[in-house]
């Protein structure tokens, strides 16, 4: 093998190395899975520490709230599995009991730990339309009159 060739491929194989470490790392940090409470705490120890994006139901009466702090408990729910999560920051006026929430965090040994600006809360369903409400067509223009 001539010179030439040796250093054009030794340059590929370097190349290759630092884009994929490149590649890897990038990956790495943002890699953030989306799971149900129930897919979770069927075993909770292979998701402690891990980022996720966990999917549930705020359960009636769990929401507690320090006096004069922003510091939130409360359990969320999924087909029957429960997990308690704590958060520190501002709600929205949807977050409250039966919301379905989506929160981003970590989950560790005593729940789930809701990072900053981590809740997200869905639409009442009153802004939902009703199934039995009519249908209405939308209204055409009517065409303009002249008198001739």
């Amino acid at each position: 093998m001539s010179p030439k060739f040796a250093k054009i491929g030794l340059t590929v194989v370097v190349l290759g190395a630092a884009f994929g470490g490149l590649f890897y790392t990038t990956l790495a940090e943002g890699t953030e899975y989306y799971k149900h409470v129930e897919e979770v705490m069927v075993s909770p120890e292979q998701w402690h520490g891990k980022r996720l994006q966990l999917h549930g139901y705020v359960t009636k009466d769990s929401i507690l709230k320090k006096r004069e702090s922003l510091d939130y408990r409360f359990t969320i729910e999924s087909k029957g599995q429960t997990v308690q999560a704590s958060y520190w920051g501002v709600v929205r006026d949807t977050f409250k009991d039966g919301a379905e929430v989506v929160l981003k965090g970590r989950l560790g040994p005593h729940g789930f730990d809701v990072e900053p600006n981590g809740v997200m809360a869905k639409c009442p369903s009153k802004y939902d339309a009703s199934p039995n409400a009519p249908v209405k067509a939308p209204e055409r223009a009517k065409p303009a009159v002249t008198a001739s």
